[in-house]
């Protein structure tokens, strides 16, 4: 597998055309990839649900726990 400075040197070899269509398809796979991922979570954490293994909560206590997790992300 190439290395990320093969690559980088390959694209820099392409027209600038080139260059910008690699970027948005490059940006574009990231995006679904990203989407896919965010599928399969969303599906496990339903099966989960289904199976019991997560209790119902309200919005508010849902909110503060993603606001916790969030402020914990930044602090680390």
């Amino acid at each position: 597998m190439p290395t990320l400075e093969q690559v980088l040197d390959i694209a820099l070899q392409l027209p600038l055309e080139q260059q910008t269509i690699l970027i948005e398809i490059l940006r574009h796979r990231q995006i679904e990839a990203r989407r896919a991922e965010i599928a399969t979570n969303a599906q496990q954490a339903i099966e989960a649900f289904h199976q019991g293994q997560l209790a119902p909560q309200s919005a508010d206590v849902a909110i503060a726990e993603l606001r916790r997790s969030f402020n914990n992300e930044i602090s680390a």
